[in-house]
């Protein structure tokens, strides 16, 4: 069985014992965790999220906090005036195992859901 999971942006085709790279989760090594936005499970049966599937999850467990390659940015400009300058850029990734894909039930199964860590606390209504 496969599932299509979306975090970062990007989408995901994963299976049970896939490691990942994915942009930076709000989570400690060794935690569990579930992605909750599946655009699509596969197997026997396929089933296409309209835009999610329903109660479905993939859980994770995160194996480490990473840093991407280095990417170096040089820009060089006017041709008499010798200006240039460098920048470099290592992106922040979160090393992710999959342990399971839930095709439903995910509510109930109490794991921790996958977050950005860019991204702000959800406000509570009043």
């Amino acid at each position: 069985m496969f599932a299509v999971l979306k975090t970062g942006g990007k989408q995901y085709k994963v299976q049970a014992g896939d490691i990942l790279r994915v942009e930076k989760l709000a989570a400690d090594a060794g935690e569990k965790i579930q992605f909750n936005e599946i655009l699509m499970l596969g197997g026997d049966n396929l089933v296409v999220g309209a835009p999610l599937v329903e109660d479905a999850g993939v859980q994770a467990e995160v194996v480490d906090q990473i840093k991407g390659e280095k990417v170096i940015n040089f820009v060089k400009r006017r041709r008499k005036h010798s200006s240039k300058r460098t920048k470099g850029h290592r992106q922040q990734l979160t090393l992710i195992k999959i342990t399971d894909i839930l095709a439903s039930g995910a509510g109930k199964s109490g794991v921790k859901a996958a977050v950005g860590a860019g991204s702000a606390p959800a406000v509570a209504a009043e």
